[in-house]
């Protein structure tokens, strides 16, 4: 994934990616940070992945993602990212060790709102960004994903964060953590409905559900 970002931003395109787990961004979020300095990595996520492997109570690897590329731990995929380049958005489910890091500002985050649009454009202030989205940032059910986190966005918190973040330059895309499930339509109802969501962010017209 490192390799291939990488071709894609030598090429001068913009990287428009499906992740299977967010641990993904351990690889790509290094290479952004390369390409692009100037860039705002906007985090959505339930968690805020900023454990270290010395941090963790589970060692899981997801929840390391964002904190190797902050440079918080050694991931042997490289670093870079600035944690004043990056903002979480919408992590409720964060461990204590996690929660100092907030605490004392080493980097943002926007909480579930009826102002966390307002917030996140204030916050990121015109800058480039690069857009991360684990599908577990929507409230439960929304979305088929494998972890289930109440208390999250809403498709319409979705599209208004994104309709603020379309009025930076957008750098790239990256969405993960979403699960298949049964569904007639093709694309799948919920794939439609994220995607309707994602619309002010997309740089391709995509096919909605009827067309």
């Amino acid at each position: 994934m490192a390799d291939r970002l990488d071709e894609v931003f030598g090429q001068g395109l913009l990287p428009v990616t499906a992740l299977s787990r967010c641990a993904v961004a351990l690889a790509t979020l290094p290479v952004v940070a390369r390409h692009r300095p100037d860039a705002v990595v906007v985090w959505f996520d339930a968690h805020a992945d900023l454990n270290t492997p010395d941090s963790s109570s589970t060692g899981y690897l997801g929840g390391l993602a964002s904190s190797g590329p902050l440079g918080l731990w050694d991931s042997g995929l490289g670093a870079g990212l600035a944690t004043r380049n990056a903002v979480l958005v919408g992590a409720r489910d964060i461990d204590a060790p996690e929660q100092e890091l907030i605490d004392a500002e080493t980097l943002a985050l926007v909480k579930v709102g009826p102002s966390m649009a307002d917030e996140l454009r204030q916050v990121v202030g015109g800058r480039p960004v690069y857009v991360h989205i684990d599908c577990d940032v929507l409230d439960a059910g929304t979305v088929p994903t494998d972890y289930l986190v109440p208390h999250g966005m809403t498709l319409d918190d979705l599209h208004a964060t994104a309709q603020a973040l379309a009025k930076s330059e957008l750098v790239g895309l990256e969405v993960g953590e979403l699960e298949s499930a049964a569904d007639d339509t093709n694309p799948p109802t919920y794939v439609s409905r994220l995607l309707d969501a994602l619309d002010p962010l997309l740089p391709i017209p995509h096919a909605r559900q009827g067309d």
